[in-house]
């Protein structure tokens, strides 16, 4: 009996040093801040009633739950402590699985929630006229008084952003370094240095490759009521009669801007990018080795470009979480939501599953040759690759331990908004009880 109080002693010590670690760790204002979402969002219904009552996006009574829906669990996450309830953007959805955001959305969570952030992961900034979309955040951020965040996205669904980048002769994206995706690309920076310029500069003009300020850039644009802005307006916004500077109004209430983020960044190049403008990666790379490169790349960049950053600032790694009795019950939770539904039934036909590949995967499917088949779409590799976590609360609790020892990052994106409209939202709110209530208390 007596031989085993060493044995007992150190494993008490070694807890003891374990806590004092994290003890160091959290006291650095380092604490993770917690995102919710994106929610996809989808209107209310099982597969069945989306086939019986299709197109079920033209019925407004499922538009008028999912609203009450969102705004439940917006309130939950307010009280919980999330940082952030995120949307993403996409349009023309009649099967109601993504139906999207608009700014007014954002506007209608705020208005009912006390604390919490609100904004898009992200908007589509190739399909947006960037000088509106720099109103039109600016405007919010005020509405709202500085609880906003501003996440952006250059777009993968052909349906809608091609109808509405049209005139731009821009398509979406595969990321493949094809013509189009280069020509997205540009259209994307192009758009990010125009709201940049809009939310920052008291006046500015630019000319870019798609968009110049004021229109026509040359020659200026005629203004009947120079007198008028020449006494009250910009200094050097008219001259001669014409506006050769403009002037977004008003500017963000966050100064310069709210919170950059970008949508579900998983390449180098995109990391790279993110350092070196300040904005927020939210990381979908599954395995912690990965999240742990990106990482580094992330630090390395940032200070290449002038920004003093420990590891794991400035990043947002993803991840959507289910919490049972174990891990059968959790993964069962799991096939009622985004991690059964959209991966299986929508994600993988636009290559969302290549992240979730497995070593034994190279025999049969060459990376970069064949992807992998719909019979390989499975919960099970979904939770092998840790694509998802599923478990207890200890499974969960020694993964977030993981991540924070290694990575200690900034933020930590909740991915389970994307199960709203697809779950049960009793479920759903237990999900989110479960995970405020029992693992972010721990890392805030």
């Amino acid at each position: 009996m007596h031989t085993a109080l060493p044995f007992v002693a150190k494993r008490i010590a070694a807890v003891h040093s374990r806590r004092d670690r994290f003890s160091q760790i959290f006291s650095e204002e380092t604490k993770v801040k917690f995102l919710i979402g994106p929610l996809l969002p989808a209107l209310p219904a099982t597969l069945e009633e989306r086939e019986r009552l299709r197109p079920i996006a033209h019925r407004t009574e499922r538009w008028q739950r999912l609203f009450k829906e969102i705004i439940e669990v917006a309130k939950m996450a307010d009280d919980l402590g999330f940082e952030a309830i995120t949307a993403a953007e996409h349009h023309l959805a009649t099967e109601g699985l993504e139906v999207g955001s608009v700014p007014s959305l954002f506007l209608y969570i705020a208005m009912q929630t006390r604390n919490i952030k609100v904004g898009p992961v992200g908007y589509v900034l190739p399909g947006w006229d960037p000088l509106r979309l720099a109103i039109e955040t600016a405007w919010l951020d005020q509405l709202t008084e500085g609880r906003t965040i501003v996440g952006m996205a250059r777009g993968y669904q052909a349906r809608w952003l091609n109808s509405m980048a049209q005139k731009l002769h821009i398509q979406s994206t595969a990321s493949d370094q094809s013509e189009i995706d280069q020509a997205n690309r540009r259209a994307f920076e192009e758009n990010f240095r125009i709201l940049k310029l809009g939310w920052s500069e008291e006046g500015f003009s630019f000319k870019g490759e798609f968009w110049e300020y004021p229109y026509p850039f040359e020659e200026g644009t005629p203004w009947p009521a120079a007198r008028w802005t020449e006494r009250y307006g910009l200094p050097g916004e008219v001259i001669d009669g014409r506006v050769r500077k403009i002037s977004v109004v008003p500017k963000p209430y966050q100064k310069p801007h709210p919170k950059l983020f970008q949508a579900f960044s998983a390449s180098d190049s995109t990391i790279v990018w993110c350092a070196r403008e300040g904005v927020v990666p939210v990381i979908v790379t599954p395995g912690l080795k990965d999240v742990h490169r990106l990482a580094e790349l992330y630090r390395s960049e940032g200070q290449r470009a002038g920004r003093a950053l420990r590891l794991g600032e400035g990043i947002a790694p993803a991840k959507s979480i289910y919490i049972g009795r174990d891990t059968q019950q959790a993964l069962k939770i799991a096939e009622a939501g985004s991690a059964g539904v959209w991966y299986h039934e929508f994600g993988g036909y636009f290559g969302f599953w290549e992240a979730f590949r497995l070593p034994e995967d190279e025999a049969r499917w060459p990376l970069g040759k064949a992807r992998l088949p719909r019979s390989e779409w499975t919960i099970e590799r979904l939770h092998r690759t840790d694509g998802i976590l599923a478990g207890g609360i200890s499974d969960v609790r020694r993964k977030m331990d993981e991540l924070t020892e290694n990575v200690n990052p900034e933020y930590f994106n909740f991915n389970n908004g994307g199960d709203l409209g697809l779950m049960p939202i009793d479920i759903l709110k237990e999900q989110i009880r479960l995970f405020g209530e029992q693992v972010m208390p721990y890392y805030r």
